[in-house]
């Protein structure tokens, strides 16, 4: 029997649920080690840890893929890692290209469907620290990309557990979603980091985007940063081919790691089409669909003793496979 979620009270509505975090996550408890990984391709990624990993090469890790332009500050990532640690886990942020604060310097940037430097990263750290049991967690954009690893390496993959997080698995109705109602408020923050942090490439990097920066300010959605430079960038037709040849839903069968899937059915973010069919899903894959709990929020307890229910529920989860004495 899985650990259900329950809202804290008077705090069931999804927006509510999705922002509160921001509020109770905002003093960070953990320093990070911080780490360059260079890349083949002349770029690189950075790397957040728990702890020096030369001096934990034997505890089980676990790696978080983070959301889009989340990073170590996102609360959710920090107090994860917190959390892991904590259950005497190495635990390591990778950063997609360019979330870390400094532009990335190659034509390109990050996306839903990436999964080449998550590949390269989880076989340099086997080589580079050992093999030890590592499980990774993926957040929204993050558990959309990690679920597409998953399905592309099959029996092959590394890990020996995954959990997946308010992820769009089909992006197309996500971004359509996005366009509505309340909803287009985190598009308008979202697209916000978005042009943000493009903006600070192309300025230390001219011409590494397939814009400039006059038609970077012109956007109103993510759709529209999608078509011009996530699609082109990374060699789709545009957004909608983007959206339909990266969502992770497709590739949910073809998984083979233990894997755990969260949703929240109010989630502001998604829609009904994110929902997998368990008829579809291997045995291998638990799906958990709670009521509440908006957009990686899923904040519990009291007002006075807030409990953020991931930081439970995944490292609950998570060490039937990382926690192997006895």
């Amino acid at each position: 029997m899985y650990e259900s979620f329950h809202p804290m009270r008077g705090a069931t509505n999804p927006h509510l649920q999705t922002l509160l975090p921001r509020l109770f996550r905002r003093k960070i408890f953990l320093t990070p080690h911080w780490q360059r990984l260079e890349l083949p391709d002349g770029d690189f990624v950075d790397l957040a840890w728990s702890e020096d990993p030369q001096n934990a090469r034997h505890k089980p890790r676990v790696i978080l893929f983070h959301g889009l332009e989340g990073n170590f500050n996102s609360p959710y990532a920090h107090g994860l890692l917190t959390a892991w640690q904590q259950r005497g886990w190495l635990g390591v942020v990778m950063h997609f290209r360019g979330c870390s604060g400094t532009p990335n310097r190659m034509q390109r940037i990050y996306h839903s469907g990436e999964t080449e430097d998550a590949r390269y990263f989880i076989n340099w750290l086997n080589e580079t620290y050992g093999t030890v049991v590592t499980a990774a967690v993926g957040v929204s954009l993050g558990g959309n990309m990690l679920a597409c690893y998953l399905g592309q390496e099959g029996e092959k993959s590394p890990l020996c557990a995954a959990v997946v997080v308010s992820a769009p698995l089909m992006l197309e109705p996500c971004a359509y979603r996005l366009e509505k109602g309340f909803s287009r408020l985190y598009q308008h923050y979202l697209l916000g980091q978005l042009k943000q942090n493009a903006s600070r490439k192309l300025t230390a990097y001219p011409d590494t985007l397939p814009i400039k920066l006059p038609q970077l300010k012109t956007m109103r959605r993510i759709r529209d940063f999608d078509d011009a430079i996530t699609a082109k960038a990374h060699g789709f037709s545009d957004a909608i081919d983007y959206y339909r040849r990266c969502s992770a839903m497709p590739l949910l069968p073809q998984i083979s790691t233990p894997l755990l899937i969260i949703h929240a059915k109010d989630d502001p973010f998604m829609t009904a089409d994110v929902i997998p069919n368990p008829a579809h899903l291997p045995i291998n894959v638990e799906y958990q669909l709670t009521q509440h709990g908006g957009h990686v929020g899923f904040v519990g307890g009291t007002l006075q003793h807030p409990q953020m229910w991931l930081e439970q529920r995944i490292p609950a989860w998570l060490s039937q496979h990382l926690d192997t004495t006895l």
